[in-house]
């Protein structure tokens, strides 16, 4: 019975497979090198080469950087020291439980250093179901992805020793080897960034050729123990040798829950392989069905390279935390309260990155996984006592602002409704009246000042006017959760907060400024100086953080005509850099200057949705053009794909949204805003089966004006869609042009929505 099974499962893939026999697969345009090309003082992405599948609990990286190095893979390094298992979200970030497999051939060398091999990119194949590289010592490594784990294959030269070294990476761990069953068992748990170091995983790696010999080893003083099966300690790994020139095939899966839930996780997902090539294509199927939920056609070889690349990334995050019992239910181990718990998790995530538009485009292709995710946030608050901020994998509390409230009004909003909202605005008044114990984010910094002043005083809290903008925008999704809920109490609350941006907006100078406690603006104002009030950035950048109110801001700058002035500004003033606070360059100010694109700084979040705020004032084709113009010139699908930090697939889900044609300004409503499409036809397959239909006729990369649109055959003036539009399987239909029609959508009524009329 079994074997029928698993026969007719190869037989389903590779029928599916054949389905695209005679084109170019999804995943075949995705170079996972994309934006590894990176350092600490210059970002082209901040990525490493994952090999997983979409929101796996475990992925999988060569590493050329050294154990606990933020920067685990830079494509301009010359050797690889291991191959990972990976969390890691971002470079600026520790990675946690990690432990990394690596074939070394002639003597046997176990530390990073020693062991550490030559490479070269030419020899590498960078697949998001399949990673493949050919060391200069003759050793070919090969991995391919599950959920929680992988299938690897070593090949190691003609009569060349063969050994594999299992390193325990920075903090503890235990190795258990078991010679007759050709297997090691174990545990990792370096997380230094989880508070109470809660976490372990459980490791279960099974061999296909038996062990010549064996060992135990420590890789903090490089002290080994030949034919010791079992040791446990900081660093602690393993090495096993096989015969001569041997190739040897490697399945691995992990657990945070116990070590039989490691055996039951890989039995489950690669129990019915008998190869790397059943695994691969298995891998190679689950994207292109993932990836081919957006078919795009037109446009060039290189942008749909980019935009497959983009998406591949944007799938990755936030990752599963959970499991599957013996049963097939769901349950995973808290990192919040260190207990076991029925239900969905998931973790690896900045929600100041990610709530401008990695969620608003999950919440398109994948609202059932999006609806678990939100009571997940309001599990994570029962057991830790506040909603998560920067998860990693518990809370860190990392960035500004209270942002998972974003992501629950902006699911009510748009029909996803698998919480209580009393529940998260009960959640978010405590999150806006306290700060917690950790972090910036962790609460709130300076909301005692926020509600008594109206906003948040500079120097008395670091970057104070930037926590102040993010803050009313956050106290508007929850005035609109609690409006749409009919819950009056927390309506009247956050009523009162969400304009208290107008409280930090300086009419002298234009910008939003820094201001004391006693009133006083921060005097010697520039607009070019970063930090200081602002987070990562200066008061250009920061001007434009009013989201849910953007007439109002139209009003404070004196109306539409200087608003739009204002917005050009942005790119026509030099790039001029003054370091402020941060006494030097940091990366995302070179990213700036590097871009050539006067003070639009598009490598960093704050002013990402910039562009877009020309269809409130009137000049819908100025969007149009630089939309088009910071997609073609900043982003590619190679080693230097990226303008800045990629941030756990929010600046790719720019892209992937902004290719569309839409992004979404303020998650908190069911609009997207409208841009410029990239390529001439897209269709996007929903999960509830219908198709929404993106046209763009005579679109090219000079015709990047709107002349007219179609909704459904109806004549379509707005700035904006909805998001029932979309999910009611639509079709959107534009005609391009290379001049802009001045007179498409300038009405009030084709403006998308702002708490001013």
């Amino acid at each position: 019975m079994i074997k029928n099974v698993v026969f007719f499962l190869l037989f389903l893939l590779y029928a599916q497979a054949a389905l695209f026999a005679g084109g170019k697969d999804p995943v075949d345009y995705v170079n996972t090198l994309q934006g590894t090309n990176s350092k600490h003082e210059l970002t082209r992405g901040n990525t490493y080469p994952t090999t997983a599948l979409p929101f796996g609990m475990h992925t999988w990286t060569p590493q050329t950087g050294r154990n606990g190095d933020g920067w685990k893979y830079q494509y301009f390094k010359t050797t690889i020291r291991g191959f990972q298992q990976a969390h890691q979200c971002s470079s600026w970030t520790t990675d946690y439980c990690v432990y990394s497999l690596m074939p070394v051939t002639g003597k046997l060398l176990l530390n990073e250093n020693d062991r550490a091999t030559g490479f070269h990119h030419e020899n590498e194949i960078a697949k998001p179901h399949y990673y493949k590289v050919k060391l200069d010592n003759g050793i070919t490594t090969e991995i391919s992805p599950t959920e929680r784990g992988a299938h690897l294959r070593f090949s190691f030269p003609k009569n060349g020793s063969s050994y594999l070294v299992l390193d325990g990476y920075t903090g503890l761990s235990q190795v258990k080897i078991w010679p007759k069953e050709q297997m090691i068992t174990g545990y990792v748990s370096n997380n230094k960034e989880n508070r109470h170091n809660l976490i372990k995983s459980y490791f279960e790696i099974h061999f296909d050729k038996p062990f010549k010999s064996y060992g135990t080893w420590e890789n903090r003083n490089n002290t080994m123990n030949e034919h010791a099966t079992d040791a446990e300690g900081g660093g602690i790994g393993a090495y096993i040798q096989f015969k001569n020139g041997e190739t040897v095939q490697v399945k691995v899966a992990s657990s945070y829950i116990s070590a039989e839930q490691a055996a039951l996780n890989l039995t489950r997902e690669l129990g019915a392989y008998k190869n790397l090539e059943d695994t691969k294509l298995a891998a190679a199927n689950v994207w292109n069905k993932h990836l081919g939920r957006i078919l795009v056609e037109g446009g060039t070889e290189e942008q749909k390279a980019t935009f497959y690349s983009c998406f591949f990334r944007a799938s990755l995050f936030s990752r599963q935390f959970y499991e599957y019992d013996k049963d097939g239910n769901p349950y995973y181990f808290s990192p919040y309260d260190g207990k076991i718990h029925k239900g969905f998790m998931f973790t690896d995530t900045g929600f100041w990155d990610t709530f401008r538009a990695q969620f608003p485009l999950n919440t398109i292709l994948y609202p059932t996984m999006h609806g678990r995710y939100m009571q997940a946030l309001l599990d994570a608050q029962e057991q830790c006592g506040w909603l998560p901020a920067w998860s990693f994998p518990g809370e860190g509390g990392s960035m500004i602002g209270n942002h998972a409230i974003s992501l629950l009004t902006d699911a009510w909003m748009k029909g996803i409704r698998t919480f209580d909202p009393q529940k998260a605005l009960k959640a978010y008044l405590n999150e806006a009246t306290n700060k917690g114990p950790w972090g910036p984010a962790n609460g709130r910094d300076g909301w005692k000042q926020y509600y008594q002043l109206g906003y948040v005083p500079y120097p008395e809290v670091r970057e104070a006017t930037a926590k102040t903008l993010e803050y009313a925008y956050d106290d508007f999704c929850g005035y609109q959760l609690a409006k749409a809920t009919g819950n009056t109490f927390y309506q009247n609350i956050f009523e009162r907060q969400m304009y208290n941006y107008r409280n930090v907006y300086d009419s002298t100078t234009g910008f939003m400024r820094g201001r004391k406690a006693n009133g006083e603006w921060l005097p010697n104002f520039d607009p070019v100086e970063w930090g200081g009030p602002f987070t990562e950035g200066n008061a250009w950048h920061w001007v434009w953080s009013v989201f849910h109110d953007v007439n109002g801001l139209i009003h404070l700058m004196g109306g539409e005509k200087n608003f739009t002035a204002k917005l050009d500004s942005v790119f026509s003033v030099p790039n001029t850099v003054k370091v402020g606070t941060y006494g030097g360059m940091i990366h995302e100010m070179t990213e700036m200057v590097m871009a050539d694109m006067g003070q639009y700084a598009h490598g960093n979040q704050p002013i990402q949705h910039m562009i877009y705020l020309y269809n409130y004032s009137g000049a819908p084709w100025k969007a149009q053009y630089h939309v088009r113009d910071v997609m073609e010139k900043l982003y590619n699908a190679t080693e230097n794909g990226y303008p800045g930090d990629e941030d756990q697939g929010q600046t790719s889900s720019w892209y992937v949204l902004s290719a569309l044609g839409f992004y979404s300004v303020c998650p908190g409503t069911d609009q997207y805003v409208i841009g410029s499409p990239v390529f001439q036809k897209v269709t996007i397959t929903l999960e509830n089966g219908k198709k929404f239909v993106i046209e763009a006729k005579n679109n090219n990369k000079q015709n990047v004006y709107i002349q007219s649109a179609t909704l459904n055959g109806q004549a379509f003036d707005r700035n904006w869609i909805s998001y029932n539009d979309i999910m009611n399987g639509s079709a959107l239909q534009f005609v391009m042009g290379d001049a802009p029609a001045y007179n498409r959508g300038v009405n009030a009524e084709s403006k998308p929505f702002s708490l001013t009329k």
